[in-house]
């Protein structure tokens, strides 16, 4: 499905230009040297991120290899969730919130004037810390996205897909007109996944998904980002050194400055960060010294 683009106006045109098709400004700083060849999952450029007139993050550069794991660590109050967030214009709802730079998706700038944030959304999908399930059935909660963004297929056959991704098909199947609600937390929160690769995104945003389940559930999710990501490029924020080390494949280490604005301090894949870090700031941190 190609994304459509908004005119001035605020109404789509079919003729309109496509996030796959077009290529962005210039004038950004390059980023860092990439350790890998071949196109990008999604990057940002000198982006800033304000409230009013707080900015919450500064200068991000951040290029995001496909089909991999990309954790965000650091300690509360960098703006993990701040910048994850800003992958997938979720930061457009808080009505203070203001992004400058840009992020290329497919070789676009997502902030774009004319682009469509709820087509963004529906290439990027976005798990949330909590699991959220909607107060429809299980079937319902992975069927809505789909008919929202217009799905006349097999719809018996997306659902019955999405929970397979999800590894939760053998647990429901039997169940499916039962409430999301009648789940367990870690079923909730594969729940809640599949729904998000119903519609087919590219990438999965995941903000600290685990962060309120048990550790067997929290196993389970693991297991399922490993299996998802021969599929999808999956950014999880966490707080869990030993979850990132685990399962990520790159992982970006944020601070605050004395203004209590985040920023990135190292980006590169995660054995090399977690055991032979370039940054003493790094260092400190996943051994513990603070955070």
């Amino acid at each position: 499905m190609a994304i459509q683009t908004k005119m001035a106006t605020g109404t789509s045109s079919s003729s309109a230009s496509t996030l796959a098709d077009m290529t962005s400004g210039g004038g950004m700083a390059a980023p860092a040297a990439r350790t890998h060849d071949g196109p990008l999952a999604i990057e940002a450029r000198n982006m800033n991120i304000y409230y009013g007139n707080f900015h919450a993050v500064r200068d991000i550069n951040l290029q995001v290899e496909p089909r991999k794991i990309t954790a965000l660590i650091g300690p509360s109050g960098c703006g993990k969730s701040t910048v994850l967030r800003a992958f997938n214009r979720m930061n457009d709802l808080v009505a203070s919130a203001r992004v400058e730079g840009e992020v290329l998706f497919n070789g676009r700038n997502i902030y774009a004037p004319e682009v469509d944030a709820v087509e963004v959304r529906r290439r990027i999908g976005m798990v949330f810390q909590k699991p959220n399930p909607f107060p429809k059935s299980i079937y319902d909660n992975v069927a809505w996205g789909a008919k929202v963004n217009g799905f006349k297929g097999d719809m018996d056959g997306l659902v019955e897909q999405a929970l397979r991704n999800a590894a939760l098909w053998d647990e429901v199947k039997d169940k499916l007109k039962q409430s999301g609600y009648s789940l367990s937390g870690g079923q909730q929160q594969r729940l809640c996944i599949a729904r998000a690769i119903a519609i087919k995104p590219e990438i999965i945003l995941m903000d600290e998904p685990c962060s309120a389940l048990d550790p067997i559930a929290t196993l389970a999710i693991e297991d399922l980002m490993k299996e998802l990501v021969e599929k999808y490029t999956i950014m999880i924020v966490t707080h869990n050194m030993q979850q990132a080390a685990r399962v990520s494949d790159y992982t970006a280490f944020f601070m605050v400055d004395p203004k209590r604005t985040g920023h990135l301090v190292e980006y590169g894949p995660t054995r090399q960060l977690f055991t032979n870090p370039k940054e003493k700031r790094t260092e400190d941190y996943i051994t513990g010294r603070f955070g």
